[in-house]
């Protein structure tokens, strides 16, 4: 029986980057049910690097990540991780209430400018000039390298001497004299701590661990990818949100990918897209761009979990020893990974947050898993 300091359950980018952090100084085993990691929610995500976007919260942890993004350890990746895209904001009216409050979340690394309808529509010529009323331009979002990043902390793992199991299901998790006892698929495997990188599982794996839930919710949301107008070049053009409901477009290799950015609570699964959801967002695609589906496009739905603030959580349970909570990301998983990867690594540990991520104003007290069972 294979013995190590962690085991961390799920390797998705959240438990991919916390068991490279990891193993800097401790034995870890990384444990995946899958064959492939990060198939559920990591592979299905929308790209973007957004630092204003999210709970005041998110905002401060995804700021603290950017530097490991724009900079990243030497070897890491063997291209860029960021690359320039910008984010267009649009209301349907000029009422100006919304429009504040979304100006209030820029900063002075990451400012959002109001802009008139006419650059908006220069800006997005696939949009309907009349579902445009009024506009903002955030020039800070970037897209994102979603497989450089996870592929760079795996490999980073493996490099530092870590053991990753793949199609390993976790099936049996109990705590005896002081230490935990794993089954994951046939191998039976010891560990001092269980780090719960679980995803939308999370609730599952801690019950499995003889923990109550933090009240995780999964919720699924659907996107489909499609041609564009012909004669239109789509490479350049920003993202589209659409503020209040918050639809969004986004350029995807020459072609346009689009969500409703619907939440529909589901349980845990391998999400599937709903007919229903794809007829009600192809009409909406419709009525708001010059887009025309004249085929049927590829669709995709994955997973956002959430607790109750949409904060994640991160920290040991208060009830079970040695289990570590790392769920809860939401659809902010990837921008966070850097900074949460280390704060979970020095609070597993024993050690005190990073001087640059306590500066940020980040608190473990946000974050902890008893928060979630006031």
């Amino acid at each position: 029986m294979a013995t190590y300091d962690f085991a961390v359950i799920g390797a998705g980018v959240s438990g991919a980057s916390v068991a490279y952090e990891l193993q800097n100084e401790a034995s870890v085993v990384l444990i995946e049910a899958e064959a492939q990691p990060g198939y559920h929610s990591t592979g299905r995500s929308a790209a973007l690097y957004t630092p204003n976007f999210g709970p005041s919260v998110v905002r401060r942890l995804n700021a603290a990540g950017r530097r490991f993004f724009e900079e990243p350890p030497e070897g890491f990746a063997e291209t860029p991780l960021l690359s320039p895209r910008g984010a267009l904001t649009i209301f349907k009216t000029d009422d100006e209430a919304p429009i504040a409050a979304l100006l209030a979340n820029g900063t002075a690394r990451d400012p959002i400018h109001r802009i008139s309808v006419a650059e908006a529509l220069r800006l997005a010529p696939v949009l309907r000039p009349e579902a445009v009323g009024a506009a903002c331009f955030e020039p800070g979002v970037t897209d994102m390298d979603v497989a450089a990043i996870h592929q760079g902390f795996l490999r980073g793992f493996r490099q530092r001497g870590g053991t990753l199991r793949r199609a390993q299901p976790v099936t049996a998790l109990v705590r005896v004299d002081g230490e935990w006892r794993l089954t994951a698929g046939d191998e039976e495997i010891r560990a001092a701590t269980v780090v719960n990188a679980a995803g939308a599982w999370g609730d599952v794996l801690g019950r499995m661990a003889g923990a109550r839930p933090v009240g995780l919710v999964p919720k699924r949301r659907t996107a489909l990818v499609t041609e564009g107008p012909d004669g239109l070049d789509l490479h350049a053009m920003p993202l589209v949100e659409f503020a209040g409901d918050a639809p969004y477009l986004k350029p995807d290799g020459g072609r346009l990918m689009a969500s409703l950015a619907d939440e529909t609570p589901v349980e845990p699964q391998d999400a599937q897209p709903d007919d229903m959801d794809i007829a009600v967002l192809v009409d909406w695609l419709e009525s708001h761009t010059h887009v025309t589906v004249r085929k049927a496009p590829r669709t995709w739905a994955g997973l956002r979990s959430f607790v109750a603030d949409k904060n994640p959580v991160v920290g040991f349970d208060p009830e079970q020893p040695g289990l570590f909570w790392l769920v809860g990301q939401g659809g902010y998983g990837i921008m966070m990974s850097p900074t949460l990867a280390r704060i979970a690594a020095a609070l597993a540990t024993g050690r005190r947050l990073p001087a640059d991520i306590a500066a940020a104003g980040i608190d473990p007290a946000d974050l902890a898993p008893d928060r979630c069972r006031a």
